[in-house]
């Protein structure tokens, strides 16, 4: 895994560098602000890039954003002292595959980077809940069941939250954490989707979901849809 490290503040930036280095991940460059980052992004095509949010010049967010349009394959995950629920959400949309805590003990560290690697989406523990209970309160329809039947009328409000959660590429296990259901009940109401959109798969939902404007269709870039299958 091709490495490249972001953090304005040299002294953690070298630690993490020498951290990485010692268990054999291949750190290609360093960057200590979002514009340094766009252009070694550009320049080294890495694996993976670990993100700070609050930097100089041009921030993290705004860095992830212009990363992802350019190079969608690329991962980023961000690393921050920040659980602020607002920049959690924000750097999902932006296209950050994962959210994680300056705070990590060094084996939680590499498990989620292990994690990341595989095409998983790794969250510092109580991040991931916190942040799909915010994009479930946005994906409902506000004004209630009449604004849900005129997003998908063939849908109840329940599989209507569901489907757009599935549509951002949020694995089956983390919906159901979201919504206080079990998993088995999160499947059991996408088979019921597929079958009342006559649909064939995942996949088909998803672009339906996109299609209607029940999320912003933002190609292979964004949404954890390109992540991770449950």
């Amino acid at each position: 895994m091709r490495v490249l490290l972001v953090d304005d503040h040299v002294l953690f930036r070298e630690g993490v560098k020498a951290l990485l280095t010692s268990r054999g991940i291949d750190v290609v460059g360093t960057a200590g602000d979002g514009l340094e980052a766009l252009a070694q992004a550009r320049a080294l095509h890495p694996d993976l890039i670990l993100m700070d949010i609050r930097m100089p010049r041009c921030d993290g967010l705004t860095a992830t954003r212009l990363i992802k349009a350019g190079l969608p394959d690329v991962k980023i995950v961000m690393l921050t002292v920040s659980a602020d629920e607002e920049e959690l959400v924000e750097a999902i949309r932006c296209g950050a595959t994962g959210y994680l805590l300056k705070d990590l003990e060094p084996h939680q560290f590499f498990e989620f980077l292990d994690e990341a690697a595989q095409g998983g989406t790794p969250f510092s523990t109580g991040l991931a809940q916190k942040a799909l209970q915010k994009v479930v309160r946005q994906s409902s329809p506000a004004a209630g069941c009449s604004a849900q039947e005129k997003i998908a009328p063939e849908l109840t409000r329940r599989e209507v939250e569901i489907l757009a959660l599935v549509a951002r590429g949020v694995r089956y296990k983390e919906v159901a954490a979201a919504l206080c259901l079990t998993e088995r009940t999160v499947k059991y109401h996408m088979g019921e989707i597929l079958r009342r959109l006559q649909l064939k798969n995942r996949a088909a939902a998803i672009a339906y979901a996109k299609r209607i404007g029940l999320v912003a269709d933002e190609g292979p870039a964004q949404t954890p849809a390109h992540r991770s299958r449950p």
